[in-house]
């Protein structure tokens, strides 16, 4: 759920970024129930994931997290990103970040209708708890972990990584700077590439 990122890759547009929220929670045959402008985003959404999953770098650290988390070493990854791009907000973006994150909790609040209803009952937490400023820290980190481990139908012991961000902080951080910016160029090249279709 690396949710700070995908708002930030999607440009400008409410639609794009409404669309790359949600791209976790909907299926193809959902896609009819949204106009073209969310359906570009949760296209995004999909499209970032794919790339982030089979990128070299990206392997990396969810290889240094899986002998103890397994499969759950790439949800992680996405938060430790998350973390990254929070902490050095003022390198990708020239809004100061406790504006972007209002602003879009706002504007997720005033398109409420639009969200699908599980997205409907995560976003009061996420705005309560204040995630997206907070992945910055490292104890907004660990609540949201915290809670993850909750959701989870099994031991995940997603709550105790923590203490590998800590330890690995100048890999994991490495690894972002590296992967991030590529990352940007894609987001980029995709929605110019869906605008002339």
């Amino acid at each position: 759920m690396n949710i700070l990122a995908h708002i930030y890759l999607s440009g400008e547009s409410d639609e794009i970024k409404i669309g790359n929220f949600i791209g976790d929670f909907v299926k193809a045959s959902d896609m009819e129930r949204f106009n073209e402008g969310i359906n570009r985003g949760i296209k995004l959404h999909w499209a970032i994931d794919e790339f982030t999953d089979h990128h070299a770098v990206v392997q990396k650290s969810k290889d240094r997290l899986r002998p103890k988390y397994g499969h759950y070493a790439g949800v992680i990854i996405d938060i430790f990103y998350d973390h990254f791009l929070a902490k050095n907000w003022n390198d990708f973006h020239s809004t100061l970040l406790r504006t972007f994150v209002d602003d879009t909790y706002n504007m997720f609040n005033q398109n409420l209708d639009i969200l699908p209803e599980n997205v409907q009952y995560v976003l009061p937490y996420m705005i309560k708890n204040d995630w997206l400023y907070n992945y910055q820290y490292f104890d907004g980190i660990e609540k949201v972990m915290q809670g993850m481990a909750n959701r989870s139908n099994f031991n995940s012991k997603m709550e105790q990584s923590i203490d590998e961000l800590k330890k690995y902080h100048k890999e994991f951080e490495k690894e972002f700077q590296e992967f991030f910016p590529e990352l940007i160029d894609f987001s980029k090249t995709f929605l110019e590439m869906k605008m002339n279709h």
